[in-house]
């Protein structure tokens, strides 16, 4: 495991530069995750766009990427010991998150005055870059604030033109976007994620893996700068020798249906995306509408949170797809969105930690 001052020294770019260990012991969890979030500047290049790729979405937080910079290129492939096989045992997530890392940045690159032009190489996205006028959009802007918030929703119907907005940001070539706002539809869809969750909480092998992520308070969330966070997700900070026992009472089956009922019907809708095929660039090309999504509806000052339990239990997801009309295309994501509280963001790996040569 990487010592916290290396972390610490990473995440404020000190590589290589003598720091003070006093002062990088005494940086909070909230110093940690304010700098990953720091506005955007122009160099090093390089590392300040990786820096704005690691914000993007991901599944358990597990940040499954591998940068690599050489000229005006930037590679993103999979970090395979990050993989969850419990939950992803095809490394669907992975690939998705890897594209959600693409489309930031290259949002990120068209705000410094790069064109950036993707393209998939087998297992990785390879990112060329080209000089152009700076383009700032709302997108890019929104990239540091954007989070996942696994809360209750205060119920209010979003408008049309929001409603448009959400959709447009899903426009991806060979994935569609199914945008769900009525209250029976979104019903259907609930039934079905607490189905996926009774089945996933009953496995004890995935059980094993969830927690293996959970980071319980913020000293175990900066000693490795990944994980999910229980904070983030409403939970309060506890020490990991109180709160692991303590999981089994408050950690139930029954409970977390009744959360994610709620979370559900507080929710303005819901939408699910799915790809013409499933390959690995169909997955990338979901990770970048679903990444926009997320930006677009940070954008319009909205929450959203993932509910992708019908599409991680293999035995429900054709019966999810058939719901929805979707034959034999697989649905790849489903998130909730609406208006709600701001929660703790989650941390990130400094680019020093995720970047090689």
């Amino acid at each position: 495991m990487v010592d916290r001052r290396q972390f610490i020294a990473a995440a404020l770019g000190l590589s290589g530069a003598a720091i003070d260990p006093a002062a990088a012991a005494a940086m909070t969890y909230d110093e940690a995750v304010k700098t990953s979030r720091a506005p955007l500047q122009a160099a090093p290049r390089d590392r300040e766009l990786v820096r704005f790729a690691t914000l993007a979405a991901n599944s358990h937080n597990t940040q499954p990427w591998i940068f690599s910079a050489r000229g005006n290129e930037i590679t993103i492939a999979p970090d395979f010991t990050r993989r969850c096989p419990a939950v992803d045992p095809d490394d669907h997530h992975v690939f998705v998150s890897l594209g959600c890392a693409a489309e930031n940045l290259i949002l990120a690159a068209s705000t410094l005055g790069w064109r950036a032009a993707p393209v998939i190489d087998g297992d990785g996205i390879v990112i060329a870059l080209e000089e152009a006028p700076p383009a700032t959009s709302a997108l890019a802007a929104a990239i540091p604030a954007r989070q996942c918030t696994r809360a209750v929703f205060d119920g209010r119907s979003a408008r049309p033109e929001i409603l448009r907005g959400l959709d447009d940001a899903c426009r991806e070539p060979d994935v569609t976007a199914l945008l769900l706002t009525d209250r029976a539809a979104i019903a259907g869809v609930t039934d079905y994620v607490l189905e996926g969750n009774s089945a996933q909480m009953r496995d004890k092998a995935f059980m094993r893996e969830l927690m293996s992520w959970i980071r319980f308070n913020e000293a175990e969330a900066l000693a490795t700068m990944d994980g999910l966070f229980a904070p983030a997700s409403g939970n309060p900070s506890l020490p990991s020798w109180l709160a692991r026992p303590l999981l089994k009472f408050f950690f139930t089956e029954s409970g977390e249906n009744k959360k994610y009922r709620e979370q559900l019907a507080s929710s303005s809708g819901v939408v699910v995306l799915a790809a013409d095929r499933s390959d690995k660039a169909h997955w990338i090309a979901v990770g970048r509408a679903c990444q926009r999504f997320g930006l677009q509806a940070t954008a319009l000052g909205l929450k959203y949170s993932f509910v992708n339990q019908p599409v991680e239990v293999a035995a429900l997801r054709s019966q999810f797809a058939a719901s929805l009309g979707l034959g034999e295309r697989r649905p790849d994501i489903v998130m909730r969105f609406g208006t709600g509280p701001d929660l703790p963001k989650s941390p990130r790996r400094p680019p020093e930690l995720v970047m090689r040569s």
